[in-house]
């Protein structure tokens, strides 16, 4: 267990992360009426890996790079190219807070993935909620519905990646400094876009649009380095629930910002989002538990 100041650390990083995180969605949602999807990433991508090089720089880090470039790390930074271009093609074409809501899955399908790969094994109190979980994805998305088109999967797509590339990065070699793994996926989010390149029409950008994007690569760059901290000598258990207060913080800027209010399914969906997760972390903290208990048994701990 961790102090009560460490937690409380985690929990405000966590917090500005998701409002940092949210602002530059909405930025590149306005960027997304004015330039393709690769476009704006490759330009976001720019800023956000000279604004990541710039901390490499400052903390003395340069031969972290090689560690960031290698194994593990190289495929986190492949699945985070994947998850910004999935996600950006999505910002375009739906509601801001539905692409939140449907991107808050991630854990649970971090849970599955961990019981199909044999890495833990889930009780039926996990598997409920998993089923719940997917209940609320499914309210959201509507599939069949006049909402329901191609963005949908991919917005989905996107909430696969992520699960992927949190996975991943739970087995990154500690000796992999930080910074250098964030230069390593700037880099890559940034070369996903180039790669669209030939299959849009990028055109000439103004310089008030050019900020808008210049601020959404700071604002990432920002918001990746909050959840590191967040997450660094803390309780998981205690921090991550506050990771979906990013439903909050999308739904007031798509209201304010693009008139976009979510329906009744949305807002019913997004809440057992929520609660399956919020379950899953607090199963998850109660398995922690009995298995540093004396009397711990294998039967015990699966739930």
């Amino acid at each position: 267990m961790h102090s009560f100041a460490q937690n409380r650390r985690g929990v405000f990083a966590l917090l500005a992360a998701m409002a940092v995180f949210t602002t530059n969605d909405s930025l590149m949602k306005a960027a997304r009426a004015f330039a393709p999807a690769g476009q704006a990433l490759f330009v976001r991508g720019v800023v956000a890996t000279l604004c990541c090089l710039g901390l490499l720089f400052v903390l003395r880090q340069g031969p972290s790079l090689r560690g960031a470039l290698s194994g593990r790390a190289a495929a986190r930074a492949a699945f985070e190219a994947a998850v910004a271009a999935s996600y950006v093609i999505a910002l375009g074409h739906m509601p801001l807070a539905d692409i939140v809501a449907i991107g808050q899955s991630a854990p649970i399908l971090i849970a599955v993935a961990c019981s199909a790969l044999g890495l833990e094994t889930m009780g039926w109190r996990r598997w409920a909620s998993v089923m719940v979980g997917f209940v609320g994805v499914l309210l959201v998305v509507r599939p069949g519905g006049a909402g329901f088109d191609l963005y949908s999967v991919v917005a989905l797509l996107s909430a696969a990646c992520v699960a992927a590339r949190d996975l991943v990065t739970r087995y990154i070699a500690r000796d992999v400094q930080t910074v250098g793994i964030l230069v390593a996926a700037a880099a890559a989010v940034c070369l996903s876009g180039a790669a669209m390149r030939p299959f849009e029409t990028w055109v000439s950008l103004g310089p008030s649009q050019l900020v808008i994007l210049a601020s959404a690569g700071v604002l990432v760059a920002i918001g990746n380095y909050c959840i590191i901290t967040a997450f660094r000598d803390v309780d998981v258990a205690v921090v991550s629930p506050f990771r979906y207060s990013s439903i909050v913080w999308a739904t007031l800027s798509g209201a304010l910002f693009f008139h976009e209010l979510p329906d009744g399914f949305t807002v019913f969906g997004a809440g057992l989002v929520v609660g399956s997760g919020v379950y899953a972390i607090h199963r998850e903290r109660v398995r922690a538990r009995e298995r540093t208990s004396p009397n711990h048994s294998d039967g015990a701990a699966a739930g």
